[in-house]
């Protein structure tokens, strides 16, 4: 049993704001896509698909001129840094053991590479997922944030993923 739900995380008015701000329907597909590269690789599924949903609640809008300026965002950014540092609260004030939370945080802290000097760095299979997931969804430009998904739409994908994480987990507690 776990004890926080990816519903648990979406219906929190933090998570909310964060999520809504950097693409909910990006946010959504990460985490399914994260939690089907787990699924094949044998890793922890719900860990998987919380980094996803979680992994761009750092990001900060970038506007030059009042228009979002990609390249100003990618000289900049430390979403990653932020949202390590968000979802890590968040997940331990809803009840996530403190081992999780820092696993789905250093997975998010991972998930990219624009804030590292440089990309030498050696990934855990489940940050290599994270980013994985990301990349599957990414579009030219940043388009991927500004997909737009209805709310009780978003609410019934989170409520299935749950239940195929729920399943995968009896799966394995029954084998």
């Amino acid at each position: 049993m776990r004890d926080v739900t990816l519903q648990n995380i979406f219906e929190h008015h933090i998570a909310q704001k964060y999520l809504t701000r950097s693409g909910l329907a990006h946010a959504i597909a990460v985490a399914y896509h994260a939690f089907h590269l787990a699924k094949e690789e044998n890793l922890d599924v719900d860990i998987a698909a919380k980094a996803g949903l979680l992994h761009d609640m750092g990001h900060f809008t970038w506007y030059r001129n009042g228009k979002w300026d990609y390249d100003l965002y990618r000289q900049n950014d430390i979403h990653a840094i932020k949202g390590a540092e968000r979802a890590h609260k968040l997940l331990i004030r809803l009840g996530e053991n403190p081992i999780r939370a820092r696993t789905i945080a250093l997975a998010i802290l991972f998930h990219t590479d624009s804030f590292l000097p440089t990309n030498d760095i050696e990934r855990t299979a489940l940050q290599q997922i994270v980013k994985k997931a990301d990349e599957k969804d990414e579009e030219e430009g940043g388009l991927h944030h500004y997909r737009e998904i209805d709310l009780e739409r978003a609410r019934e994908s989170i409520r299935r993923l749950d239940n195929l994480i729920d399943t995968e987990e009896a799966k394995e507690l029954s084998s």
